[in-house]
């Protein structure tokens, strides 16, 4: 398959960690004219969030964070509403902290300080009771960032990087800002989208990447490379019941949530996966056990079919 039908960006589907499907089409920067390939880097939205609970899982690994522990533990001053949250809830979108839209006002063009979003959140009464309920809340792995970095000492994109991406060879990606060279400007409706501050909040949806490297990741968590075999079972089980929460009649059917994972099918194939969805920018990471296929799609158009790519891609990928 060389091309496919609405696919602004790039596609690598790996299949026993052979290349079985590589494309790109689309601009990545119409002003200067230049294209998408295989190893320009976009932004790659929530599939963030399984890097954000990796990091969370090494300090857990180290003994320095609990999973079960409330998160006052290391954030003094925690507003009451908070104090007994958990680390499992936010990494599992069950603290019953909502989401962007929950907070009145809020536009991500015109964003505070990861600070001041934290504050604004706080003030808010939580969805449901702690541990109840599946809520997605990208502001709670905001503050599992916040977390890592109160545990570790030091930056979140100075965590990950140097804890994940460096030991992984992970060269084509990166944490918060935009890479100077080889990144793809996002886009709606033919005109460039550009929000630099919601972009780069550490832990929700901050990372650049390209096909190839979300492919890398996938091939080294499964194998062991990062975390303890426990870890990956944990991050990977089904913690939360996601049924119905993000439709049935898609390629990609969630029934269940782990740490930074949706688990469910994809196209009648068990399947462990992850949607993004950033301002100008769309993406898509899942991997098949049975088929040993990982599918990584990356899109720099706002109005990208995700689920249409996948029906196109899944069947030539499963035949070749």
């Amino acid at each position: 398959m060389e091309t496919m039908d609405g696919l602004s960006g790039a596609v690598l589907v790996t299949r026993g960690g052979a290349t079985v499907l590589r494309a790109s089409a689309g601009v990545a920067n119409a002003e200067a004219g230049t294209m998408c390939t295989p190893d320009t880097r976009f932004q790659i939205a929530s599939v963030s969030k399984q890097f954000t609970a990796a990091s969370a899982m090494l300090l857990v690994e180290e003994g320095k964070a609990g999973l079960n522990d409330p998160i006052a533990r290391w954030l003094p001053g925690c507003p009451e509403r908070w104090r007994r949250l958990t680390l499992h809830q936010l990494l599992t979108h069950t603290s019953g902290m909502g989401h962007w839209q929950d907070l009145p006002g809020l536009d991500v063009n015109r964003l505070d300080a990861t600070g001041e979003l934290l504050e604004g959140f706080s003030s808010l009464p939580l969805r449901s009771a702690p541990g109840s309920t599946w809520h997605y809340s990208s502001p709670g792995y905001l503050l599992a960032a916040r977390i890592i970095e109160r545990v570790s000492g030091q930056a979140y994109a100075d965590f990950l990087t140097e804890r994940v991406l460096r030991p992984l060879g992970m060269t084509s990606t990166y944490v918060g800002e935009a890479p100077s060279e080889m990144a793809a400007y996002g886009y709606r409706e033919g005109r460039r989208v550009d929000v630099a501050e919601f972009a780069a909040l550490p832990g929700p949806g901050d990372l650049w990447s390209t096909v190839g490297d979300l492919a890398l990741y996938t091939a080294a968590f499964n194998a062991g490379h990062l975390l303890t075999a426990r870890s990956c079972e944990a991050m990977a089980a089904p913690h939360a019941s996601m049924d119905g929460a993000w439709g049935t009649d898609g390629p990609a059917v969630a029934r269940s949530y782990g740490y930074g994972y949706c688990l469910g099918t994809l196209a009648g194939h068990a399947a462990r996966f992850h949607p993004g969805d950033n301002p100008g920018y769309q993406s898509f990471l899942g991997w098949l056990p049975r088929l040993d296929m990982t599918i990584a799609l990356l899109c720099n158009d706002e109005e990208t079919d995700i689920g249409g790519l996948l029906r196109q891609l899944i069947p030539a990928a499963v035949e070749s």
